[in-house]
């Protein structure tokens, strides 16, 4: 057993060693090597309490205060997400507060805290009517009202923000007013240089805190008003949907995403033309005329707070957070507007070697759990977890293989963009059950997904079982031995094998949270420790995402096994990996491209122009981070599919990790 293990265990204890050393790595980058005093923090709240992260640079204090911002994340993110601007901000001597917004990261206040009403307006506030259909009535669940009204801020008129049922928007800062005010009351921070900047569904919240403190004085008599916003990815809306005599919001720098999947952040318009930019909308934000409207270009004044500003880059959506010239403009615009204690060029930037670090460790821990694995099926109990690979009588090649394949590709590909936008808003999952918005979007499509899967195995089975064969070893459900029925011994082994290697990789970012207070991540959240809220989550998807995982395992790597799944080595592992990966990710990829082929080219996203901008946006831009997702996905399920022959341990691996990002922080009603 000795000799079996030491290969597996030196590859692990190798792999331990390196994940630490990177996250040290990055946790010096993120203190900039100690000169930043990175903590975690809570803010008590009567709706429930708020986390965030603090960032103080050794230049604050007590005696020499400095400049603060307080950074908003978005939809689905959490206040690890604004780690590039809280320690490039840091950097230059800004204390820096990252929230976990409503719903959102460790805070335990839901996101329906927000709240919604029963109606909508579908263009940018201030141009709607009743009469031309752009402010209408709205019902079904609670979630859909309450996505319906994200751009419904709680400073607006009061015909927006309360129906006739006595719903209203209360506090569209998800959280973002009580820590203001926190960040403000704090010994070592400049209340009257503070800022704010948030991206996506931040940007309201944003907007929702200038709001709230313009003209604001503490106790001691200081302004505490923002003295600068910066949007990464806004919405804007005209001055006439709120009390603009009384509200004001100083230095307002607008990110605009060249190729923003959400319609709302460019004006519910297909694409940025000429006609955009010179609308009567974007000439009052920047108080100049129509024709004067133009991008890249400061207009009014920093010293009274009218500095206006639309920086365009060439990035979509979600990447705006960490796109350099973003970061170099939002730099300038708070230097321009607090004064800066450390003086470094905007583009002298660490932040994405600090992605790439942490983005390696999530790869190290992942592969981690697989010589883990080796060392557990080399004992006597695990190793009855791993059966021979089914004989290659039931192989499929050529011409079978590829239709097989355009099927099921097919099916993804037309099912993903109805069924994720369905389950997301409209499917009466019970709301105090099913909590986890964007898990509610996977949780419909995968439900009809297992239910084409589940009939198509049946008729498989039912025909093998004419025929006169066994037919559940060779779908990867069974062992040579109980070829006849599906073996729930080998099943459960396979659950066992992968509670272990989960267990490892969630010991692992627990001691990285912990030690650094560093995740598992790539700009968008994946693996993280989990509250007891949301551990129950996980729970209430898993068994969903475990039956889905464990029919599509046995149709894609059992089912449509090839020569390649016999082949030892790397050049067969490749072979045979390839070809499960386009099997799980092909048909997202054919969503891909629909979308992003016509905006690219200057027309529009393809979900939008297809099936109206209802199906665009988060089902669509997540699918930056969710086709390499699957990849890793393809890559854990192929290779322990090929070491134990069933489909039961790779399966539970990968649905838990499914299931772990969805619940593990992000939106949460």
């Amino acid at each position: 057993m000795i000799k079996k293990i030491r290969r597996p265990l030196s590859v692990l204890l190798v792999t331990l060693v390196v994940l630490f050393g990177y996250m040290s790595s990055a946790n010096a980058i993120q203190t900039d090597f100690g000169s930043i005093d990175v903590s975690l923090g809570v803010i008590e709240t009567d709706v429930g309490d708020l986390t965030y992260k603090l960032y103080v640079p050794d230049n604050a204090s007590a005696d020499t205060p400095a400049p603060a911002v307080l950074l908003l994340h978005g939809y689905q993110n959490d206040s690890e997400t604004c780690a590039a601007y809280s320690i490039e901000l840091a950097r230059r001597g800004v204390v820096v507060m990252s929230l976990d917004e409503y719903g959102h990261g460790r805070s335990s206040a839901g996101l329906l805290n927000r709240g919604y009403v029963n109606q909508r307006v579908k263009v940018n506030f201030g141009e709607d009517s009743v009469e031309d259909g752009t402010f209408v009535e709205v019902g079904s669940t609670k979630r859909y009202r309450l996505l319906m009204n994200f751009s419904n801020l709680s400073f607006f008129d009061e015909r927006y923000v309360k129906d006739s049922a006595g719903n209203s928007i209360s506090d569209s800062s998800c959280g973002g007013i009580a820590a203001y005010a926190a960040l403000a009351d704090m010994p070592f921070v400049d209340a009257s240089r503070m800022g704010l900047s948030g991206h996506s569904m931040g940007t309201w919240s944003s907007w929702s805190v200038a709001a709230a403190y313009a003209g604001a004085v503490n106790d001691e008599g200081v302004d505490i008003t923002p003295k600068a916003t910066v949007l990464q990815c806004g919405e804007l809306f005209r001055e006439n949907a709120y009390d603009s005599d009384n509200i004001y919001f100083n230095n307002v720098l607008l990110l605009q995403a060249l190729y923003d999947e959400f319609s709302y952040f460019r004006d519910y318009k297909p694409f940025l033309t000429e006609d955009v930019l010179h609308s009567d909308l974007r000439a009052e934000f920047l108080g100049v005329e129509n024709a004067d409207a133009a991008w890249n270009k400061t207009f009014g004044d920093f010293s009274d707070g009218s500095a206006r500003r639309m920086e365009l880059l060439k990035t979509n959506h979600r990447l705006t957070t960490h796109d350099k010239n973003g970061m170099a403009a939002a730099l300038s615009w708070f230097d321009e507007s607090l004064g800066f204690e450390k003086e470094l060029d905007y583009t002298d930037t660490r932040y994405m070697l600090k992605e790439w670090i942490v983005f390696a460790c999530m790869l190290l821990a992942i592969f981690a759990m697989l010589p883990f694995m080796e060392i557990l099926l080399s004992t006597g109990f695990f190793g009855k977890a791993a059966v021979a690979l089914p004989d290659k009588a039931g192989i499929i090649k050529g011409k079978k293989w590829w239709k097989n394949a355009i099927i099921t590709m097919l099916i993804a590909a037309c099912t993903y963009p109805f069924m994720t936008q369905l389950g997301h808003a409209l499917f009466p999952f019970p709301e105090n059950i099913f909590r986890m918005t964007i898990g509610d979007g996977f949780l419909c499509w995968y439900l009809l997904l297992i239910i084409i899967m589940l009939v198509t195995t049946m008729t498989s089975v039912r025909k093998a079982k004419k025929a006169g064969t066994a037919p559940w070893h060779g779908l990867g459900l069974a062992g040579p031995e109980t070829a006849g029925r599906i073996d729930w011994l080998l099943c459960i082994r396979g659950a066992l094998l992968s509670l272990c290697m989960l267990a490892l990789m969630y010991v692992l970012v627990a001691i990285c949270e912990a030690l650094f207070m560093l995740d598992f991540r790539f700009i968008w959240p994946f693996f993280k420790t989990f509250t007891l809220e949301r551990f129950i989550q996980f729970f209430i998807y898993f068994p969903f995402f475990a039956l889905f995982f464990v029919l599509n395992n046995s149709k894609i790597f059992a089912g449509m096994r090839t020569e390649a799944t016999y082949k030892k080595g790397f050049k067969g592992y490749f072979a045979s990996w390839w070809r499960g990966a386009l099997l799980m990710v092909g048909g997202i990829m054919v969503i891909v491209l629909i979308e992003y082929i016509p905006f690219f080219a200057g027309i529009g996203p393809g979900a939008d122009l297809l099936f109206s901008s209802t199906f665009g946006g988060p089902f669509m831009s997540i699918l930056i981070v969710f086709v390499p997702q699957v990849l890793v996905f393809s890559f854990i399920c192929n290779y322990i599919y090929r070491r134990t022959g069933n489909v039961y341990t790779g399966a539970f691996t990968v649905a838990a990790m499914a299931a772990w990002v969805i619940t593990g922080g992000s939106a949460i009603l």
